[in-house]
């Protein structure tokens, strides 16, 4: 039996055993991290015949494909009451995670950004993910400050997460190739524990500054600006790409303040 990669899921699944078992490789050993790793989206299990040989973690699956879910049930022992059949996107996480979890996989590259998103929303129990997206976006994630690439995802990540830019994966490494080169990235949780600012008020200030990356920040933020606030300060004459994440909670602050 084989799957169908299927274009609406942006199925691509990886062939090259050894990029598999470089991007699980990259899920650190640590004894201190959490036994308990997800992985999203993982199709025949390329990724996951290595992950159930390891013996300081507790995989578990999540795959939204039927034709997947049947090609794993299959061809793994022990997938029962590992596999969990759904959409990551629409999960409720605490249902099968009471305690921190780690992340990896191959994420379908059309809605890599939306789990970046989610991961967020649960970033104080997910201390490290590894998976692999399109080197575009792996790009723009790990850019610092004063790039084209860095934009809203390089910020909101970099504000709670350690990027690391772990290789770059070639087209012919899966089947169906897709168009454009991939990467493998990982992200550590640093140790910053609360933002000196309100969340909510720096997420808007963060995409609403790219949004309009091209303004300077005086005319990107005009419509979140209040009538009387002083915007004679040097940093409304830059654009959001040369603000550091310190830099935006120091944003977000003067708006607070009001």
């Amino acid at each position: 039996m084989e799957v169908r990669a299927k274009k609406a899921l942006g199925q691509h699944f990886l062939t090259d055993q050894s990029i598999a078992r470089a991007i699980v490789d990259a899920l650190r050993n640590d004894p201190q991290a959490p036994r308990d790793v997800l992985e999203i989206g993982p199709g025949m299990g390329v990724l996951t015949q290595y992950l159930i040989k390891r013996d300081d973690i507790d995989p578990m699956m999540v795959e939204i494909d039927t034709e997947s879910v049947e090609y794993l049930l299959t061809h793994f022992a022990g997938m029962q009451g590992k596999l969990i059949e759904g959409d990551y996107l629409r999960l409720n996480i605490s249902k099968f995670f009471t305690d921190k979890y780690r992340i990896i996989g191959n994420f379908p590259y059309n809605i890599s950004s939306q789990i970046f998103f989610k991961i967020l929303e649960d970033k104080d129990k997910v201390p490290e993910v590894v998976c692999m997206i399109q080197k575009e976006v792996a790009d723009r994630i790990a850019e610092g400050p004063g790039t084209k690439t860095y934009g809203i995802l390089s910020v909101l990540l970099q504000a709670w997460y350690n990027i690391e830019y772990v290789l770059t994966v070639g087209p012919g490494a899966f089947a169906p190739p897709p168009k454009v080169k991939s990467a493998v990235i990982r992200l550590v949780r640093n140790e910053r524990t609360e933002l000196a600012c309100d969340e909510k008020l720096f997420k808007t200030v963060v995409k609403m500054a790219f949004n309009q990356r091209r303004k300077t920040l005086r005319n990107a933020l005009k419509q979140m600006t209040p009538e009387g606030m002083d915007t004679s300060d040097p940093v409304f004459d830059l654009r959001a790409e040369r603000l550091s994440v310190d830099d935006f909670v120091a944003l977000t602050r003067r708006f607070e303040q009001l």
